[in-house]
């Protein structure tokens, strides 16, 4: 009997667990050796030894069977069944019984996204996307996200377009400036239309480059704290607080500079940032919009309140430890999806009962739009 029971229950967000030449492997020879080493000290001081140990279970078959009978309160990262071997997800899906998957790197930006080398750069890019298109190849319910940065649109477009002829489903784009630029530049309108187009959503979610708390306010005179699950984004307490402060800038920046009026069809995720604070977002961006209106001509110019750009473009996920019952009340059922994060730890290890436990009131099509229309509609458009 897989987990999901009694509804289609899509994921809006999971991960592959890396090795260490995971993304190199699929890079081409003249930029392979240029690439950064996979930077593993997020996930904590023996994550090395994680993927010895992984990589040597798979070997061992009674060690696979035993965590292989119950997938969702199984072992987390490096050790969690289907982490690494895309043969092993196929089995932890169909234990799961999500029908759809989205699929994102943990530490694979690493080796790329630290440069200031653009070859780099988009070399890995491109080694990344081959890599991830080729986890999820064989499983059609497994979406593979690819990583862009939009610091050159050129290029940028190229991988895109190489990505999605590849097989990904979706492209996570680095929730900051597009290099020197807004992401609503109109350099950048080709790339917002192509996944219009090709009916691929931008990704936004934490890590890949996303500004964080600034170093500094962690010197507080204390010796620094451990990540309190050793989770893939090593988040401490004060990064959870500012974990919405990049999406929230990257959404006004396309809503005020007229993305979303100019390419009405494309959609667009928020994921693995939390979703309490979308509410008070959307007032504050319509708050903007009525500022602004005679003094800026891009913000006047807009066909309707940025709120609804938002509304009709982007979907979020709530963390498992939300109360995802009072978000959805105060903030509409047709922005909110559900999330496992499987197998990083952060998901908890029966998610779906987290977040039941907030619904209580809530009426079968609402909970419909949470665990699939809303994921269907960044797709369907």
């Amino acid at each position: 009997m897989s987990y999901a029971q009694g509804r289609v229950i899509h994921d809006a967000d999971s991960h592959v667990m890396e090795t260490i030449d995971w993304v190199s492997a699929h890079a081409d020879p003249a930029i392979r050796g240029r690439l950064h080493g996979l930077r593993l000290e997020a996930g904590g001081a023996k994550a090395g030894k994680a993927i010895e140990l992984a990589l040597a279970r798979q070997k061992d078959a009674a060690a696979t069977a035993a965590i292989a009978r119950n997938v969702v309160s199984g072992p987390k990262g490096w050790a969690a069944y289907g982490a690494i071997d895309p043969a092993e997800r196929t089995k932890a899906l169909d234990d799961l019984g999500f029908s759809r998957q989205l699929v994102f790197t943990t530490f694979g930006g690493s080796t790329f996204l630290p440069s200031t080398d653009m070859d780099v750069r988009y070399g890995g890019s491109r080694a990344l996307n081959r890599a991830m298109a080729a986890f999820c190849a064989n499983d059609k319910r497994l979406i593979g996200v690819g990583v862009v940065p939009l610091d050159d649109p050129a290029r940028a477009l190229e991988e895109i377009n190489l990505a999605i002829a590849g097989g990904c489903g979706a492209i996570w784009v680095p929730a900051s400036p597009a290099g020197e630029v807004s992401p609503g530049h109109p350099a950048l309108d080709p790339i917002w239309r192509r996944l219009s187009e090709a009916g691929v959503p931008f990704m936004l979610h934490i890590g890949a480059a996303t500004p964080m708390m600034p170093k500094t306010y962690h010197d507080n005179g204390h010796p620094r704290p451990t990540d309190w699950l050793g989770g893939g984004e090593n988040m401490r307490a004060k990064d959870y607080v500012a974990t919405s402060f990049a999406p929230q800038t990257f959404l006004s920046a396309m809503a005020l500079d007229g993305v979303f009026d100019r390419h009405p069809n494309l959609r667009g995720g928020v994921i693995e940032m939390g979703a309490g604070w979308v509410p008070d977002f959307l007032r504050r961006l319509d708050q903007a919009w009525k500022g602004w209106r005679k003094s800026d001509p891009q913000v006047a110019a807009l066909s309707m309140p940025p709120s609804q750009f938002i509304r009709r473009a982007v979907r979020f996920t709530p963390f498992a430890t939300e109360d995802a019952g009072t978000i959805i009340r105060e903030g509409g059922s047709e922005l909110f999806m559900f999330s496992s994060d499987f197998p990083h730890p952060e998901g908890t290890k029966n998610p779906i009962e987290r977040f039941e436990t907030s619904f209580a009131d809530l009426g079968d099509d609402v909970r419909d739009r949470f665990y699939r229309r809303n994921f269907e509609d960044m797709f369907v458009g």
